[in-house]
């Protein structure tokens, strides 16, 4: 097989997987875990269902490879809003965003809260892998709230109050189908950041 062959051979290997994941990231969003089956997946991303196991021997191992996505996708939202070189505004930029996801939250709820919240009932280190989504949250919070001048405890505390809230809101959203506590919580996350931002001076 000649190199070209080879890149196009790959080429259409990750192509066929990534499409995969990205359909397995919405479908595992929109009907959970354990209402999702490989066939699902297969069918929605346009793959032989015999030919999913290429690239994932068990459901788990495509749960995985999600959690690995959202996980990219989190770190790359994330890695743009440090373009700012403000942490106030870094914070505010992330509560936009909260707002502007009201009618998805609504409807789906946070696909990463809703995805920590199910495999959070297992025991079989998935519950911890899915965990590291949060994580990824709370720390970046916390390094905005040092930088706007918090110790090490208050940072610490302020960043889980802010992924609560957000967490929260998300909950509520979807629970009640109305986007706009999305906004109205976006809001007072808002005026919560400038009094913390003021105090910590």
């Amino acid at each position: 097989m000649t190199d070209s062959a080879q890149t196009r051979r790959g080429d259409h290997r990750a192509d066929k997987r990534g499409r995969l994941v990205t359909s397995a990231c919405r479908l595992l969003h929109e009907q959970g875990v354990a209402g999702t089956t490989l066939a699902d997946v297969a069918k929605d991303a346009d793959v032989v269902v015999g030919n999913i196991y290429y690239y994932f021997k068990t459901k788990d191992d495509l749960v995985q490879a999600v959690i690995d996505a959202h996980g990219d996708t989190i770190r790359a939202a994330l890695a743009a809003l440090d373009q700012d070189p403000d942490p106030r505004a870094r914070l505010k930029g992330f509560t936009r965003g909260l707002a502007a996801s009201g009618e998805y939250a609504a409807r789906f709820g946070c696909p990463h809260g809703t995805l920590c919240s199910e495999l959070g009932k297992r025991a079989d280190g998935m519950d911890q892998t899915s965990a590291a989504m949060m994580t990824l949250y709370v720390e970046w919070a916390e390094r905005q709230f040092r930088l706007l001048g918090d110790d090490e405890t208050a940072a610490h505390d302020h960043a889980v109050m802010f992924v609560s809230v957000y967490q929260g809101a998300s909950l509520l959203a979807n629970t009640f189908r109305d986007p706009d506590l999305m906004v109205a919580q976006a809001r007072q996350l808002d005026a919560w950041i400038d009094t913390v931002a003021d105090a910590a001076v």
